[in-house]
């Protein structure tokens, strides 16, 4: 049983062209041996009827010689004759027997001896012999020396019958009568064929199989993307040309594939440096929803490390995120959603969640991975949140004055006539008032809008003590009329600023005004310019002592529309003029700093960069001249 297996694997390992050839070298030698023990059964059959037809006739010439020396009983003349005929015929004659009429032995050769009966010689070994009935006959019989045959003819002297004359053909007379020279042949035929077959495999595969497996073996390995592959067996005629185009093929593969890869590497490293300079987040993720890519804006959300490649995503994000964006995550990666799209609030933060899947070029909807971007929405909802505020707050501070103006002119417009020219004059004075103060709201959000739209302003050398000096000037009737002291504190080495002349007046205006608006009577501003410790720095202060400003409203006191007297209830204004004051200052580089207690006065400065004749004012945007 375990042979048979052993068998069957054994042959199973062979090649079906091995097989194949097996096969024919098989049917071929039976084939071969067949015709030839055909041919060899059929000559060795037409060598026996030869034996057959040379021994009757011998048969017949003895018996013609020996039937008148029979008649005559001259044995001693008979056994002559017939030791002659044997000596010239010892190849082909085994022995002649002759007998009566009976089977008794009259006399033979070669084995005879002397009967004391007529002195006639007979054999020794054989006395009577069994006679066909019917004559000439042949008979077989088998001896040490083979097949022999008997050839039977009768002894006729005159019209009577004498006896019978029994000649034996030698065996080894003909070598194709052997029967082991049929198998012999049949062998040696069986086998030439199985040598010549193996002889031609092993020619085949010296000349042709050899090259043929070089080929299939460098075909395979190109297959497998070693186009370094090459032929170097010199093989002439055809297989030689296929040879050559082979390598040929390989060759141009081989330029093909490094044009390809430095192709592909050079998108590759676009692709990566596109992805790296895009400002929202971005992962491509596998079907399993391992990392493949990240770029930084990724690693700069979720605070991560740069050796997050090829983890698991649920695995990294945030646990409250994770909630959220599990599940159709797991839809789109399992081909349910085309996309999937959700928003996250993550420590005061508002992430939008973009999830797309990447299928194969195809088009038969293979999924390949999967695409997850997330854009940090917190500066745009903050800038909504201050629009929608914004806006609020411009049409509350709209509505009053205009309320007012309003109910005031319907006033005067309806009821003029019964009304006396005091109150009249109140109302319109009243009224202008109202006018004044829309006015002055709408050129403050005109100038804080053009501070906000990015618009580039003209720097240039500017003298401080100008626009200073001007700023007191302006401000001079309104601190005697509230009985508040106007000073300046300018330093006799202060140098030039880098800086808008007509911005930095504005900044000293609008701080100057909010300086005498919130100080008591007999109270003081100072508006002061000095150097730093640093002299590429000067530094501009406001100080008043008025009555301060708490450390809450500190922290919001430059938010836009935020008013103090919104909480001491006392003085009116926009609440845009210290919004106004941060956007200048932070264009000329700075930044407002204050110092306040409540009921001892505050102190606004800032630093602004002194001027210098290689300084270049780092702005590329539009130019605007103010």
């Amino acid at each position: 049983m375990n042979f048979s297996k052993n068998l069957q694997r054994w042959f199973s390992e062979f090649r079906i062209q091995t097989r194949l050839l097996a096969a024919a070298a098989l049917i071929i030698s039976l084939v071969l041996a067949s015709f030839t023990f055909w041919a060899l059964n059929y000559i060795q059959e037409d060598a026996r009827r030869s034996d057959q037809r040379f021994g009757e006739a011998v048969g017949n010439l003895l018996a013609a010689t020996a039937a008148p020396l029979i008649a005559l009983d001259q044995y001693p003349q008979l056994g002559e004759f017939t030791e002659e005929f044997l000596a010239s015929n010892a190849d082909n004659i085994l022995y002649v027997l002759y007998a009566d009429s009976k089977g008794d032995i009259l006399y033979g050769s070669p084995f005879n001896t002397n009967d004391t009966r007529a002195n006639a010689p007979v054999p020794a070994l054989i006395r009577h012999i069994e006679l066909p009935p019917v004559l000439p006959a042949k008979r077989q019989h088998r001896t040490p020396r083979g097949l022999v045959t008997d050839i039977f003819v009768p002894i006729e002297y005159g019209e009577r019958q004498l006896g019978v004359v029994l000649v034996g053909i030698n065996p080894e007379a003909n070598l194709v009568s052997r029967s082991d020279l049929t198998r012999d042949v049949t062998v040696a035929v069986f086998v030439l064929v199985w040598i010549i077959a193996i002889l031609g495999s092993v020619f085949n595969a010296l000349t042709i199989t050899q090259p043929l497996k070089e080929l299939v073996q460098g075909v395979q390995r190109i297959a497998q993307g070693n186009f370094k592959q090459r032929v170097t067996l010199a093989y002439p005629g055809e297989i030689g040309e296929l040879i050559t185009s082979f390598n040929l093929m390989a060759q141009r593969l081989q330029s093909y594939e490094e044009q390809n890869i430095e192709e592909i590497t050079a998108e590759k490293a676009k692709l990566e440096t596109f992805i790296a300079t895009i400002a929202d987040g971005g992962i491509l993720l596998d079907s399993s929803l391992r990392i493949l890519l990240v770029n930084p804006a990724m690693l700069r959300i979720f605070g991560w490390g740069p050796r997050v490649v090829g983890k698991n995503i649920l695995d990294l994000l945030p646990v409250g995120m994770r909630a959220e964006v599990e599940e159709p995550l797991d839809s789109v990666s399992r081909n349910i959603l085309e996309q999937a799209e959700c928003r996250v609030v993550l420590d005061k933060r508002t992430l939008r969640v973009l999830i797309s899947p990447v299928l194969a070029p195809r088009g038969d909807n293979l999924l390949k991975g999967v695409v997850l971007t997330v854009q940090d929405l917190s500066k745009e909802a903050e800038l909504n949140q201050a629009k929608s505020q914004f806006i609020s707050n411009v049409s509350h501070e709209l509505r009053t004055p205009l309320s007012s103006i309003k109910s005031y002119i319907e006033t005067v417009y309806e009821f003029g006539d019964s009304l006396d020219d005091s109150t009249k004059n109140e109302f319109l004075k009243t009224a202008n008032q109202e006018t004044d103060r829309l006015t002055r709201l709408v050129n403050d959000v005109l100038d804080l809008s053009r501070l906000e739209s990015g618009r580039e302003y003209h720097f240039e050398p500017v003298d401080l003590v100008q626009p200073i000096e001007q700023t007191l000037r302006t401000h001079r009737l309104t601190a005697r009329d509230r009985e508040i002291e106007l000073a300046s504190d300018i330093a006799t080495d202060l140098p030039l600023v880098l800086g808008n002349y007509d911005l930095l007046q504005q900044v000293f205006s609008n701080l100057v005004g909010n300086a005498l608006k919130f100080t008591e009577p007999g109270g003081r501003v100072t508006l002061s310019a000095r150097r730093t410790d640093d002299p590429a720095r000067v530094r501009v202060a406001v100080t008043d002592t008025g009555i301060g400003i708490s450390e809450e409203d500190q922290r919001r006191i430059f938010e836009r529309f935020f008013r103090v007297e919104n909480r001491v209830h006392t003085l009116e204004g926009t609440g845009l003029g210290l919004s106004i004051v941060d956007n200048i200052v932070k264009k000329h580089n700075a930044q407002v700093h204050i110092e306040s207690k409540v009921g001892q006065g505050s102190t606004f400065w800032f630093d602004v960069e002194a001027y210098r004749e290689t300084c270049e004012w780092p702005r590329r945007e539009q130019k605007e001249a103010i």
